[in-house]
C-alpha cells in the first residue's frame, strides 16, 4: 500500500470516528489522522470484530473502520474500540504540556495518540502488566520520545504525579494511588466494574475538596491484570447504586458516611458531590 494511499485512509477514518464519538476537537481529529494504525498491530491478515463477528482480513482499508482488531484472540485482547476511545480522550481533554498515566496501554495505538495531544513537553508514563504486549508497545512507540513504556502493573505502586490517569482494563475499585497522583484539577477516566464484565465508565476529577464523579457510559473491558482490590461485602453497590455516585474518597482522608454506595479497602463512593456550585463542602 503506498505511503498516500494510507494516510487518505487514515484521514477519512479520523472524520468517522470524531463523528461517531460527536467529537469537536480537531487536535484529536488530527491525532488519529496522524497514527498508523496497522503499527500497533499483529501482521496481517488480521482479525476485525464488529457486532461480536470476527472476520480475516489483509485489507488495510478495513482496520480504518470503527472495528475491533485482535491482538491476541486466546486472551480476549484487542485493539479497542476507536470511537469509545476518542470520547474518553475527547472527556479528559489532554493538553499540551501534560503528564498523562496510561494504564493498561496494550501495544500502546492509543497511547501514541495521547503522547501527540500532549506535545511539545507533555508526557506519557505507559504502564502494561502483560510482558509481551509491554515489549511490543516499546518497539512501537520508539519514534514517540514523550513515552516510557513500563513493563510493570500500574496497581498498587506509587505512581508519578500526572493531569491524566486513563486506564483501559475494568476494575472493581479505582486504585487508591491513582487518585494520590492526580495533579490539581487532574483527571481519572476507568471503567468501573463492581460485579465484573460491564460497568459505567467514570471521570473523576480532583477538586479542593475532593474527587468528584461524572458517569460517561456503560462499557465492556477485560479485567485488570495485577488487581488486588477487595470488596467490603456489606458495601457492595446494586445496578441502581451505580446512578447515584458523584464522589470518591480516599479512607485514610475521610471514612465512609450514610451517603456511601460503595466501599473497598482504600476508596469508597458517594452520593454526595464534593462540593456545591457555591463551593462549600456538601459532605
Amino acid at each position: 500500500m503506498p505511503q498516500e494511499g494510507s494516510d487518505n485512509y487514515r484521514r477519512a477514518y479520523a472524520r468517522q470516528i470524531v463523528r461517531l464519538a460527536e467529537v469537536r476537537n480537531g487536535r484529536l481529529k488530527q491525532a488519529f489522522a496522524s497514527v498508523p494504525r496497522e503499527t500497533f498491530l499483529p501482521p496481517p491478515p488480521w482479525t476485525v470484530i464488529s457486532r461480536g463477528m470476527a472476520t480475516q482480513t489483509s485489507d488495510i482499508a478495513d482496520i480504518y473502520d470503527n472495528v475491533l482488531v485482535a491482538i491476541d484472540l486466546d486472551r480476549g485482547i484487542n485493539n479497542g474500540e476507536p470511537a469509545l476511545h476518542a470520547a474518553w480522550i475527547d472527556a479528559i481533554d489532554p493538553q499540551p504540556g501534560e503528564t498523562v498515566i496510561h494504564v493498561g496501554a496494550g501495544t500502546g495505538y492509543y497511547t501514541a495518540i495521547l503522547a501527540l495531544l500532549v506535545q511539545p513537553d507533555g508526557r506519557v508514563e505507559a504502564f502494561e502488566y502483560e510482558a509481551d504486549l509491554a515489549a511490543q508497545a516499546e518497539r512501537n512507540l520508539g519514534a514517540y520520545a514523550n513515552v516510557t513504556v513500563h513493563a510493570a502493573s500500574a496497581f498498587g505502586r506509587a505512581l508519578p504525579k500526572g493531569d491524566i490517569v486513563y486506564v483501559n482494563a475494568g476494575v472493581l475499585a479505582p486504585d487508591v494511588e491513582w487518585l494520590r497522583a492526580l495533579n490539581p484539577s487532574g483527571r481519572l477516566i476507568f471503567p468501573w466494574q463492581p460485579h465484573k464484565g460491564w460497568g459505567p465508565a467514570l471521570l473523576v476529577t480532583r477538586r479542593s475538596r475532593g474527587f468528584d464523579v461524572q458517569s460517561l457510559m456503560r462499557v465492556g473491558f477485560i479485567s485488570c491484570s495485577g488487581a488486588t482490590e477487595k470488596i467490603s461485602i456489606s458495601r457492595v453497590p446494586t445496578e441502581a447504586d451505580l446512578a447515584l455516585v458523584r464522589s470518591v474518597w480516599i479512607r485514610s482522608d475521610r471514612q465512609p458516611d450514610s451517603s456511601a454506595v460503595a466501599v473497598y479497602d482504600d476508596v469508597w463512593f458517594s452520593s454526595v458531590e464534593p462540593e456545591d456550585r457555591s463551593g462549600r463542602d456538601r459532605g
